[in-house]
């Protein structure tokens, strides 16, 4: 699976968020930039690392006019479990069938102790406030994904 191109409109979804409430990338058309970011499972370590570092930059990223949403095939209890125990102060959306990580290109093979499955893809896409995919970041790093990705909106879309 390939992901979307750059400079085209970002694929369009509806997913429920961690209260069973719907979120579209369509809410933030012309409004707000979006961060959309998959990570594999939360209440996990490395995915804990980097939803804590969007946590604690939640101002930056509100100054820079962003909203940050996170994407995982979790359940939604599992996603809430997430935000209460970590006090998230943003979205997490239940991909459970990864529809959106398909469109999106980070459904794959992974390979972990020696075995290959497959799984979600760790990548992040920007959007701008049309609604174009600005940015793909596929080597995230997850103890500074959120300096990572505030470094590239305020350079390029501030």
């Amino acid at each position: 699976m390939a992901f979307p191109k750059i400079g085209n409109l970002a694929p369009v979804f509806t997913l429920s968020n961690q209260n069973g409430d719907k979120v579209s990338l369509k809410d933030f058309r012309d409004k707000r930039n979006v961060v959309l970011y998959f990570y594999p499972k939360a209440l996990t370590p490395g995915c804990t690392t980097q939803a804590c570092g969007i946590r604690d930059s939640a101002v930056d990223f509100d100054k820079l006019d962003t909203v940050v949403l996170g994407v995982s095939p979790d359940p939604e209890a599992r996603l809430q479990k997430f935000i209460d125990k970590h006090e998230l102060n943003f979205d997490l959306l239940a991909d459970e069938e990864h529809k959106i990580a398909d469109k999106y290109g980070c459904w794959g093979l992974k390979k972990f102790m020696g075995k290959e499955y497959m799984g979600l893809l760790r990548t992040t896409f920007i959007i701008d406030k049309s609604g174009r995919l600005q940015h793909i970041i596929d080597k995230v790093k997850t103890k500074s994904h959120h300096d990572d990705v505030l470094s590239w909106i305020s350079e390029n879309l501030a």
